[in-house]
């Protein structure tokens, strides 16, 4: 069985989208090839890498990769993780379908926050909305 390509997109490849190539390979890497990308690159985020480290899923050895890195891959199925890469998300030659599910920026929800386990409980929650996501996409990509 060929394995469905999946793009995770997102502003800067640093924390959403690489959350969840982590938790597609984790979780589907029997069914699902995933790949992440940015429409910037902002470089990994720590947080993300410790918060998925916690969960059991090393992203350590990702990096933050601009979407012309992927271009030439034939997508079976893209999908944005914030509202910018939804908005401004390049076009991309073939069949993919495109699908959005904006999840909030685990930076923006902590950067008024002093103390450091605090700021991780917002990534924590972040992490847990993304794979309670993909934990259903497989389904999901069936049903549509």
């Amino acid at each position: 069985m060929q394995k469905i390509t999946v793009l995770f997109l997102c502003t800067g490849n640093s924390c959403r989208s690489q959350m969840a190539e982590g938790w597609a390979r984790y979780l589907h890497g029997d069914i699902l090839e995933p790949y992440s990308a940015g429409t910037e690159i902002h470089g990994m985020n720590q947080n993300a890498v410790q918060v998925m480290s916690e969960a059991g899923v090393d992203i350590s050895s990702h990096h933050s990769k601009n979407i012309a890195e992927v271009q030439n891959i034939p997508f079976d199925v893209i999908i944005t993780v914030c509202d910018n890469a939804h908005e401004n998300c390049p076009y991309f030659p073939g069949r993919a379908k495109r699908i959005h599910a904006g999840f909030d920026d685990p930076p923006r929800l902590a950067q008024s926050i002093e103390n450091q386990e605090k700021k991780l409980d917002c990534y924590r929650k972040v992490r847990d909305e993304i794979r309670d996501f993909i934990a259903q996409l497989p389904d999901a990509l069936k049903a549509s």
